[in-house]
């Protein structure tokens, strides 16, 4: 059973650099059958997309947040990890990290748990 594990700091101050990790157990991430992404959601709203990569290496990011984000993969050690620069309290929100698998005829989905993240002086 596929299972995901967001980790990181919960209190970041403005202007710094947030980074969370998300580490993947039950598979291995090795696999051009595997892409990933990072999703937020902030209070009171809904789910938000912030960028997705994969085996590949190839990225793709919200155009709102291209400039101040950067995800990547470490498949070694099955994991892969977010980095926003610049963070502004409307950056507060839950990160959760997803895992798509290519299953041949369709796509399993798999999510971690949610983390909050809070920004504030």
């Amino acid at each position: 059973q596929v299972q995901l594990q967001e980790s990181g700091p919960g209190l970041v101050k403005p202007s710094q650099t947030l980074s969370l990790t998300c580490t993947v157990s039950g598979d291995s991430i090795t696999s051009n059958r595997y892409s990933w992404s990072w999703i937020r959601q902030p209070p009171g709203k809904g789910l938000e997309w912030i960028g997705s990569s994969g085996y590949s290496d190839t990225t793709y990011y919200s155009p709102s947040l291209k400039s101040r984000t950067s995800i990547s993969g470490d498949t070694s050690k099955n994991q892969f990890t977010l980095q926003l620069s610049s963070v502004i309290p409307e950056d507060t929100a839950v990160y959760y990290c997803r895992l798509r698998r290519d299953s041949g005829s369709d796509y399993d989905h798999f999510w971690g748990q949610g983390t909050q993240v809070t920004v504030s002086s």
